[in-house]
């Protein structure tokens, strides 16, 4: 299997002002400068990404959005589209997180349509997918996974030269302090993976890097990492201190 770059990920959430935005993301630079084998990647507020754009320019350090709506303008009032984004400078689009399921009413079929505006806008998504404490406990995870990846994906041309990111969220395990056990993230990351190989190809099965989310902590990234389909991490609430975010960043020393 060809090896995989790790992507190491903050979601920063409905958090920080723009000068609290603009000071963490310059803390974070200082931190990680020395960082090569690690892509990083931080997703503030929509209200900060231009800002903080201009203060990791030329840094290890890559900028991401939380959301994005399909369409590229019009009359959808409160939206942001993907060329707009990219204008303030993000490489990275959060798609499909389990808040924007949960809370928002977000669907697989908006999830399908918001994937195709971020590869038309040369953007990598990052497709969150995962299953509830009560789905889990069921024995419902890999038909959850199924649903997700099979209707999210869907008549997407996916290939090996501009792969999405896919992100494993279990819904239990984000700002509960819960983690999934190694061997029950292994096991959902190689589900995962088989699937894309199944629906897309053994070649973009081998390269597609898939994160880990849901209380990622200094104390667990390495021994997440170690295992062989997690691919990064995607962070929330351990991402909005530069020195714990760097810290995980830093999980090889």
């Amino acid at each position: 299997m060809e090896s995989r770059k790790p992507l190491i990920a903050g979601n920063w959430k409905m958090f920080k002002t723009c000068p609290e935005a603009t000071d963490t993301a310059q803390k974070l630079v200082e931190l990680v400068g020395d960082v090569k084998s690690v892509d990083i990647m931080i997703a503030p507020t929509f209200t900060a990404l231009a800002m903080v754009s201009e203060i990791i320019k030329d840094s290890p350090v890559e900028l991401g959005a939380q959301n994005l709506y399909w369409e590229k303008e019009g009359a959808f009032t409160g939206e942001i589209s993907a060329p707009m984004i990219v204008s303030a400078g993000c490489r990275y689009v959060i798609i499909g997180h389990s808040e924007r399921r949960q809370f928002f009413g977000e669907t697989d079929e908006g999830v399908n349509k918001k994937i195709k505006a971020a590869f038309e806008a040369s953007l990598i998504p990052i497709v969150c997918v995962g299953e509830t404490e009560s789905e889990r406990d069921s024995g419902k995870t890999f038909s959850v996974l199924d649903k997700q990846i099979q209707e999210g994906l869907k008549k997407l041309n996916l290939d090996a030269s501009s792969p999405p990111v896919i992100a494993y969220e279990p819904i239990w395990a984000i700002g509960t302090g819960k983690t999934a056990q190694p061997e029950q993230a292994q096991e959902a990351h190689a589900y995962i993976r088989q699937l894309i190989s199944e629906d897309f190809g053994i070649e973009l099965a081998s390269i597609i890097r898939i994160l880990y989310g849901g209380s990622v902590k200094p104390g667990n990234i390495a021994e997440l990492m170690a295992l062989q389909d997690i691919d990064g991490a995607l962070v929330g609430g351990a991402s909005l201190k530069p020195e714990t975010f760097s810290e995980i960043i830093h999980y090889q020393k």
